[in-house]
């Protein structure tokens, strides 16, 4: 690992091969780029530089927040405690409806006004008493080896981290990029190859892969979003075939979270998700045995509180992302019947609320 005074020279990234023909194949995520000299990826930020592959946004970041843990979202990853957040700029998907295209599609590196060691991001958290670290906005995939360094002095200090992605990477990258996550949210954008290939730009077996991996080979605590699009990936047969494979494959105590579509970037012309259509998503994805299913985006107590699946008591409420009642004992049990709530859990909740706190890193 390169000294901290010297971590914004060129980077030499991993997850690549030189070809017969002079190029470069990147095999980081599932597109595998072919790049000339000169020439970037799909994500903009690998760039073939004097043939090696350069991570061009290593050490330069922005957005520094301190967000609760539950906007991640995460409902089972020690409640109420807070999370420091940031993102780099590019993404390896094209979704038409990107909430933070701002960041994800942005080519200009000089908004990363932030130079952050990965020591230096660390010491923050830790200062900031923020009881973990999340690569979020864009896809941290295509930060992999800063997301990783920044991991490594992050559990030097006792700070856990979370990937916030849409898990689009391939065989070689998730094994060694999960060895150093300790939670993640991953975007299920949809169930069909047809939606991937037209509104993401990429394709849907990666991504299952990626839960299938995740639950079978790791110990990293996961949970599920699927952003719900009107006329797009909302239907009924959608959502049963969805549930149903999460259900079979990756198991009932996996927390889902359905939330709501907004008109945004590529796709203004599309109206808002009713919240009726993430109630009746719910109900499915519950008839299919899912213990803990949620709604976001909209303002919805019922529907974003956690419940016991044995007798049906309130574990921990919520409204929006301030908590209320809070009833589970010796961490992850039942207050009333004692069954077990997967997750990771304090004695205690955190008392962050939701309070959304910007950061200077410079201040560290």
């Amino acid at each position: 690992m390169r000294q901290a005074s010297h971590f914004l020279e060129p980077y030499v990234g991993r997850y690549w091969k030189k070809l017969e023909d002079g190029r470069i194949l990147c095999e980081l995520c599932p597109r595998y780029c072919h790049l000339g000299e000169g020439q970037r990826g799909f994500c903009f930020v690998r760039q073939n530089i004097g043939g090696k592959i350069i991570l061009t946004t290593y050490g330069r970041s922005s957005g520094f927040c301190i967000d609760p843990v539950e906007k991640k979202p995460l409902n089972h990853f020690y409640p109420g405690t807070s999370i420091l957040s940031f993102g780099t700029a590019g993404c390896n998907l094209g979704c038409k409806f990107c909430q933070n295209w701002d960041i994800s599609k942005s080519r200009e590196f000089d908004r990363l006004t932030d130079q952050a060691s990965p020591e230096k991001i660390a010491r923050a958290a830790k200062a900031l008493h923020c009881k973990s670290v999340a690569f979020t906005y864009n896809d941290p995939v295509i930060f992999a080896e800063y997301a990783i360094d920044i991991a490594k002095e992050c559990h030097k200090l006792g700070v856990k981290t979370v990937a916030v992605t849409a898990g689009y990477m391939t065989e070689k990258s998730r094994l060694e990029f999960y060895q150093y996550m300790d939670a993640a949210n991953v975007d299920l954008k949809g169930f069909t190859q047809e939606f991937y290939k037209n509104i993401t730009l990429g394709d849907l077996q990666p991504v299952m892969d990626t839960l299938v991996y995740l639950k079978r080979e790791t110990s990293v605590w996961f949970e599920i979003t699927t952003l719900l699009i009107p006329g797009l990936n909302d239907s009924d047969k959608e959502v049963h075939e969805m549930t149903g494979w999460i259900a079979r494959e990756i198991g009932v105590d996996v927390p889902l979270h359905f939330t709501a579509f907004h008109p945004d970037f590529r796709m203004l012309d599309r109206p808002a998700t009713p919240p009726a259509t993430l109630t009746r998503a719910r109900k499915i994805a519950v008839s299919k045995g899912l213990r803990y299913v949620y709604t976001g985006n909209v303002h919805d107590p019922g529907g974003s509180s956690t419940y016991c699946h044995n007798c049906g008591e309130t574990l921990i409420e919520r409204d929006w992302y301030q908590l209320g009642a809070y009833n589970l004992k010796d961490k992850n049990k039942c207050a009333r019947c004692g069954t077990v709530c997967a997750g990771h859990f304090d004695d205690t909740p955190g008392t962050w609320g939701p309070r959304r706190q910007p950061v200077r890193l410079a201040d560290f």
